[in-house]
C-alpha cells in the first residue's frame, strides 16, 4: 500500500520567485498558509528544506502553485546518509 511521504523537499528560491511574481509580502502569504512568518522566511532562504504535509498543502494552495513548482527535483537533493 503506497504511504504519503511523512515530508516534503522544498524548493526556496522557488517559493520566494513565486511569492515576489505574485506581489505578495512574506507576512501575508504566512498568514494565509498558516505558518509563522519566520518559518516562511527560513524556507526561502534554505535554512529549513523539508515539510510535513499539512504546512505544506496550506502553502502550495496560498501560493497556487503546483507540486513541481514547489518541490526540489530528486536529482537535486543531497544523498541520504
Amino acid at each position: 500500500m503506497h504511504q504519503p511521504p511523512t515530508t516534503f523537499q522544498v524548493n526556496g528560491a522557488a517559493i520566494r520567485e513565486i511569492r515576489k511574481a505574485a506581489g505578495v509580502e512574506t507576512s501575508e502569504l504566512a498568514e494565509r498558509a498558516g505558518i509563522s512568518r519566520r518559518y516562511l522566511s527560513h524556507l526561502e532562504n534554505g535554512t529549513r528544506s523539508q515539510m510535513r504535509p499539512g504546512p505544506y498543502a496550506r502553502l502550495r494552495r496560498a501560493l497556487g502553485a503546483a507540486d513541481s513548482d514547489l518541490l526540489t527535483p530528486p536529482e537535486a537533493r543531497p544523498p541520504k546518509e
